[in-house]
């Protein structure tokens, strides 16, 4: 039933068949209870919904089968983003139902490409309505007391940001909340996690965006970012009592951080409390798994690779510790010689050895003993990759030069173009098979449709972090975990690559396909959920003897 927790624990939310006699306006005001016309006759006489309601009773699907046509009429992505967030304000269960059922359809209106330029208007259409916390400087000292506002006690799934670097936009301020309530979104609608059990979060600690500042209608502080030790402090005491609130198991996803503050923050965290950094650590696990199924096509292991990114920010250099992981684990050598089989260009030429002093502490690492090159086709010429790899945001920055020199070194060069939105592309996949002549191994960020191309139709690869994030969380809530480690990532990024099918393959796409998610975020959890329990970091015990079932029957199904 809506509102109904699937597994233990506390809830504020109350039963349908629980309200009293003329409750029932307070039941359709109340999105977790409300079915609109999905309440039965019965339902409506017992619960005060006479005369509330028009007479006529429609299933569940009958709702979403409606829903879906009416988004379909809408005429931009962001009406189409408003339209499903206000759903979810009123009807959370037909809400998630829609997810769940047309989910490679929605997916684009719910999180990326759509929720950039919703996070770029969240100030022009927030709707009054709570849909997670927000948690400003102002209440430094009150945070724990100020959890306990939230109406669910049984919190296990906590994605919160601070707005600095909302995808490739930039300071969004407040609000970049549009990407914690998209996420844990997901989370429900690939995954099953309970809604009930999610919780947004934005820590609004100013915005040196200056068009946020100007803005009269601006929802957030209107100061400038605080930084150094007090922001440290600030974002401290969140941990702390989240922890403290929820207990040592609840999963809290840091999520679109700075920079200079995401790999600090989570080098901090992560042997302390049970988190993950989603930029840094979900995108390193889907491109992973891309260049693990990658092998059917290259016949190139991940240890005979020889990789170059364009960009050096927090995704690419997660990626390249993540590979070099993956080849640690493959082959038994130490991280350092793993790490010489990645390379990096940022906005000064290759990273390399000779520019050491002037580098950021996460660029470090990938510095080698090699001649600097100014650009990225200098690089490509020097050090003949056989792995192109864009995290930098700037568009068209694979350009046909580059492309082609690629083509040349390797039979099936691997082109992932990772950066977000579509508009901030490295380039299209049909640029790629293009200038490639179709031999491409081609990823991006966000999704493309598919290319044809001398008679043969391509699907690109869409190395969307939805792949991994949700059944990590789905994981960590199953069986209670109290640390999200590197070897998890690497044994989500496996069994996501195990999850394509050939016929994927055949069409040189290297990612499942999203209409088959939840089946995907199943895999990716037991496998996750089954290094928890052996490497003893999960606290839901004894370890269920069929450890799929066990994971399958937490998943929530929408429904009535």
């Amino acid at each position: 039933m809506p509102g109904e927790t699937t597994t233990g624990g506390a809830c504020r939310t109350e039963d349908p068949e629980d309200a009293s006699l003329g409750n029932g306006y307070r039941v359709l005001k109340t999105p977790s209870l409300n079915k609109g016309l999905g309440f039965t006759s019965a339902e409506r006489q017992a619960m005060g919904l006479k005369g509330l309601l028009p007479p006529a009773t429609l299933t569940l699907e009958a709702q979403v089968e409606m829903t879906i046509q009416e988004m379909r009429r809408k005429s931009t992505p962001l009406e189409k983003y408003v339209f499903l967030q206000s759903l979810q304000d009123v009807h959370s269960t037909l809400y998630y139902a829609v997810l769940s059922r047309h989910t490679y359809e929605v997916m684009p209106f719910v999180y990326t490409p759509v929720v950039g330029e919703a996070c770029q208007k969240f100030s022009q259409i927030y709707r009054h309505t709570p849909q997670g916390l927000y948690l400003s400087l102002q209440d430094r000292g009150q945070l724990r007391s100020i959890l306990d506002n939230w109406p669910v006690d049984d919190i296990r799934a906590i994605v919160f940001t601070d707005g600095e670097r909302i995808l490739g936009l930039g300071d969004q301020g407040i609000d970049g909340m549009g990407i914690p309530i998209g996420k844990l979104a997901l989370y429900t609608a690939c995954a099953g996690v309970h809604p009930s059990h999610c919780l947004p979060v934005t820590l609004d600690v100013g915005t040196n965006n200056q068009g946020k500042l100007d803005d009269p209608y601006y929802i957030g502080l209107k100061h400038r970012r605080l930084t150094g030790p007090e922001y440290d402090a600030f974002v401290g005491e969140f941990m702390e009592a989240a922890v403290d609130k929820y207990g040592k198991s609840v999963m809290l996803q840091f999520e679109d951080f700075g920079n200079n503050n995401a790999f600090r923050l989570l080098h901090h965290w992560q042997e302390k409390v049970c988190c993950f950094n989603d930029d840094i650590q979900g995108t390193a696990a889907v491109a992973l798994a891309g260049i693990l199924a990658s092998t059917a096509l290259t016949g190139i292991q991940v240890e005979n690779h020889r990789f170059l990114f364009m960009g050096a920010g927090e995704a690419g250099a997660g990626i390249a510790e993540l590979i070099a992981y993956a080849i640690k684990v493959e082959t038994g050598k130490t991280i350092e010689e793993c790490r010489k089989h990645v390379f990096m260009v940022d906005s000064k030429g290759l990273v390399c050895l000779s520019r050491l002093g002037g580098l950021q502490h996460h660029k470090r690492d990938f510095a080698h003993d090699v001649d600097h090159v100014p650009d990225l086709l200098s690089a490509v010429k020097a050090l003949k990759p056989t792995a192109l790899i864009g995290v930098s945001t700037l568009a068209k920055s694979f350009n046909e030069t580059v492309i082609r020199e690629m083509s040349v070194m390797n039979k099936r060069p691997v082109i992932f173009a990772l950066s977000n939105p579509t508009s901030k592309a490295e380039c299209t996949p049909e640029e790629a098979y293009k200038w490639s002549n179709g031999m491409a191994v081609f990823a991006s960020g966000s999704p493309f449709e598919p290319v044809e191309f001398n008679g043969k139709t391509y699907i690109p690869g869409q190395g969307n972090n939805a792949y991994i994030f949700p059944g990590i969380g789905l994981a960590t809530v199953a069986c209670g975990a109290t640390r999200i480690t590197d070897l998890d990532m690497y044994i989500a990024a496996k069994a996501l690559a195990d999850a394509v099918p050939e016929d994927r393959l055949e069409a040189s796409c290297i990612y499942p396909h999203l209409e088959n998610i939840r089946e995907v975020s199943l895999k990716v959890a037991v496998a996750v959920a089954a290094n928890k329990y052996a490497t003893g970091q999960a606290s839901i015990l004894p370890q269920p003897i069929d450890l799929e079932s066990y994971v399958r029957s937490v998943m929530y199904e929408p429904g009535y």
